[in-house]
């Protein structure tokens, strides 16, 4: 860890303990906040994931999207440090890098084959609402299909390129954050308790 890292770190602990110190019980004890995330491919249940997760940046430093975030305060002292995708911003390409240099297992490594990923990736699952999307409306639109990188497999169009989500979908979020709709027609429903 170099010098700036830990500095950084160790002023972040000292303000979290004095700003936790500060609020009331309940407040400090809130497990979760309202931001909708997903961790990376491969990565354990989020309880897991949040013990075993040494929390040394090199999930993010690997990723050649640069999808992976960081958490600060905003999902609690436990999450602090952790990787996590938000898939409106940038959603996984599925490259599987950071299953590969993760040193602690919080996030496993994955081949870069459909099998793999279709057995060991589950980031969530794709959800349409059809009150909001184009094709659905009438308006042929298909863009969340052509971002899929498992088209057909994870996500297949029928009439007007209208969507319909499949079982093999690993919740990556690349169709989300493709989605040409304010608010978003299709969005991941985050699973942070299985694999």
């Amino acid at each position: 860890m170099q010098r700036r890292t830990f500095i950084k770190a160790f002023g972040q602990c000292i303000a979290a303990a004095t700003l936790a110190a500060m609020l009331p019980v309940e407040v400090a004890a809130a497990p979760r906040a309202s931001i909708r995330f997903l961790r990376p491919p491969g990565a354990l249940p989020d309880e897991d994931f949040v013990s075993t997760c040494i929390r040394c940046g090199q999930c993010g430093e690997a990723c050649p999207n640069r999808c992976i975030g960081y958490f600060g305060f905003e999902n609690g002292m436990a999450s602090m440090d952790t990787p996590f995708i938000l898939p409106r911003e940038k959603g996984c390409i599925l490259c599987m890098k950071c299953g590969d240099v993760c040193p602690s297992g919080a996030i496993r490594p994955v081949k870069r084959e459909m099998r793999d990923i279709l057995d060991k990736v589950k980031m969530g699952r794709a959800q349409v609402d059809q009150q909001l999307c184009l094709s659905w409306q009438g308006k042929t639109c298909g863009v969340c299909y052509r971002s899929c990188p498992l088209p057909d497999v994870a996500i297949k169009v029928g009439m007007l390129e209208q969507p319909h989500v499949l079982d093999g979908c690993v919740g990556c979020g690349l169709c989300e954050r493709s989605c040409i709709q304010m608010p978003q027609a299709i969005r991941i429903i985050p699973n942070h308790g299985s694999v």
